[in-house]
């Protein structure tokens, strides 16, 4: 194993804790102070209206198959992607069904199928809200009341995660990017490589505000270190700590993009501190009073701050001022922006990467270390893993973008 492999393999941005409850993907370990499980569920009625004749089809209670979403277009260099599915994860829910026709059918119906379910979604909730007495009726077996209530609170929460995931699989569209299929080995690469999509790296940097991007590439050196500018080389990598690497990058991803929303505010009200709203500056260097160690505890700190660090590959990060800006945070408003809003946002993570990557086999050992024996190794080149990260920083990205839109609409976000 070179020193890239290595280097990726042992990055500081893998995640290096596991949930506390047990419960969830592995691939999220970094599920830890900085990562919260806050949300809830409950079953979709569909009413007749617009979209009706994409939604009988749904209604049948003879089937559950997931409908696999398929692309009609064609890729940039020609070939047709009429057979390949457009995101790696199957929508499960009568809702989430609906909007995967609504996406190969009429894409660009998919706000206002979105505006339809919400609304369903808050019918539904206002109804159970009315009902809440009904327990301390006579006869009424509370324990039963209780169980379905339950159930309809689950269902709610898979119809709004899947309502959330098929918006990010729109905004991709609406970019003109494709997602990355699952990982397996191609058969058409005599290699065995898995990175046989394409590329879009520039497209995919093209999407982020110039100071999002400084971090971004922050990221991509402190994950690809020498190898940044010899992105054909391949390494044979645990596909879980690819995995691994593709979770914390879309959580670094919804975290980059709620500072830089706030970063452009304060910018267009010329009120950032320590001199940042001097443009004309191209480097920015890091204020004297600033203190990691106020935030050095938190699990991801090393590449939420663009990591900040004398060991590594700290020497490769650029100065950046968004980077300035976020280490004049303190430790409780760092610890605020680095956590995941909702339930369901976590929930389309874990998904996601696990359509993406595949559940893997977790054997732990009697001395309560992960046996890596059964950790199934992949070979991808080192542009591949560029692709990779990119999708996965902006997949976060514009998860911070959805759940603050649907929010607006539907309230579930708890903090």
């Amino acid at each position: 194993m070179d020193v890239a492999t290595a280097s990726l393999i042992q990055s500081p941005v893998l995640p290096r804790k596991t949930s506390d409850n047990g419960a969830g993907s592995m691939f999220l370990t970094a599920s830890g102070p900085g990562f919260t499980r806050p949300g809830s569920g409950r079953q979709l009625r569909f009413r007749q209206n617009a979209f009706a004749r994409f939604s009988r089809p749904l209604q049948s209670s003879t089937t559950r198959r997931s409908l696999v979403v398929r692309a009609a277009a064609s890729d940039d260099d020609g070939s047709s992607s009429a057979a390949k599915p457009i995101a790696p994860l199957q929508l499960q829910s009568p809702a989430g069904q609906f909007l995967s026709q609504i996406l190969v059918t009429h894409p660009h119906l998919v706000p206002a199928a979105v505006e339809q379910q919400l609304e369903q979604l808050q019918t539904d909730r206002d109804s159970q809200g009315q009902n809440k007495d009904g327990s301390s009726a006579p006869g009424t077996d509370i324990v039963l009341y209780r169980r379905i209530a339950e159930l309809k609170e689950n269902e709610r929460r898979r119809t709004l995660e899947e309502i959330l995931y098929a918006l990010v699989v729109q905004k991709f569209m609406e970019a003109n990017v494709s997602l990355v299929p699952s990982i397996t080995p191609s058969s058409s690469d005599p290699s065995g490589r898995v990175d046989t999509w394409p590329t879009k790296v520039d497209k995919l940097e093209k999407l982020h505000s110039s100071e999002m991007y400084e971090m971004i590439h922050n990221h991509l050196a402190l994950i690809l270190g020498p190898r940044m500018g010899d992105l054909t080389s391949v390494a044979q990598i645990s596909k879980l700590r690819v995995g691994q690497v593709y979770a914390a990058s879309v959580m670094y991803g919804y975290f980059l993009k709620r500072v830089d929303q706030r970063f452009q505010l304060e910018k267009s009200m010329k009120i950032l501190p320590g001199g940042l709203d001097d443009d004309s500056k191209t480097s920015v260097e890091q204020p004297e009073n600033v203190t990691f160690q106020s935030v050095s505890s938190h699990p991801e700190v090393g590449s939420f701050a663009g990591g900040v660090s004398a060991k590594g590959f700290g020497s490769e990060i650029k100065p950046s001022r968004l980077r300035t800006y976020v280490m004049s945070f303190d430790s409780e408003t760092l610890q605020r922006y680095a956590t995941i809003r909702s339930r369901e946002a976590v929930g389309i993570i874990e998904k996601h990467t696990e359509a993406l990557f595949g559940k893997p086999e977790i054997v732990i050992t009697p001395e309560g270390t992960v046996d890596s024996s059964k950790d199934e190794q992949i070979k991808i080149s080192f542009g591949g893993m560029k692709r990779l990260v990119l999708e996965a920083v902006t997949f976060g990205s514009f998860l911070w973008d959805v759940e603050s839109h649907v929010d607006a609409r539907y309230h579930f976000v708890l903090n």
